[in-house]
């Protein structure tokens, strides 16, 4: 675990200017305490312990402002930047390589126990401030989502998508190149 909160701190630095150092980037930002805590509180999900995660994941919500479902599938190197306010429910797949800005929703729109009722966001993403993505809908990689945008349908592999509801304003072929 410690080799992938050093990834993601690295990919922090890298991808913030206001950002000085590893140290800092350890220290002081909250996607890393959110992505720690999550991690921790994902693996006892995943063996069953759902008390025990659910006391984790809302330490971290409350410590973080920062709210991720341990149930909900984490890529590597996510990064939220400021954070507060940002929710990822239990369905939820994260591809690697993603930006979430302050107030982002990966929510439900209902459904039983049991069924996808969350997002899947895939590898290179980015999400601007206050949008909301709801339901089981895909998010292809390399898409961009506008600020205070709300994505009801899929949106496809390298479109831009803004307004309420979003619709598509540019697509190109971009392709997500794997970052090793």
């Amino acid at each position: 675990m410690l080799k992938q909160l050093i990834d993601d701190s690295k990919n922090i630095l890298k991808k913030d200017p206001a950002a000085r150092s590893l140290v800092q980037v350890f220290l002081l930002y909250p996607s890393i305490k959110a992505l720690f805590w999550h991690r921790i509180a994902h693996y006892l999900y995943g063996h069953g312990h759902h008390l025990a995660a659910g006391f984790i994941s809302q330490h971290s919500r409350r410590k973080t402002g920062i709210e991720i479902h341990p149930g909900a599938l984490i890529g590597r190197r996510l990064f939220i930047d400021h954070g507060m306010g940002v929710v990822i429910g239990e369905t939820a797949i994260v591809g690697d390589d993603v930006t979430l800005y302050h107030g982002v929703t990966l929510g439900g729109v209902g459904g039983s126990s049991g069924t996808k009722r969350h997002p899947t966001v895939g590898n290179g993403v980015e999400i601007g401030s206050g949008a909301k993505i709801l339901g089981p809908v895909s998010i292809g990689s390399a898409a961009r989502i506008g600020a205070n945008s709300v994505v009801l349908t899929d949106i496809p592999a390298g479109a831009t998508a803004v307004g309420s509801p979003a619709r598509i304003v540019d697509k190109k072929e971009k392709h997500y190149v794997y970052a090793i």
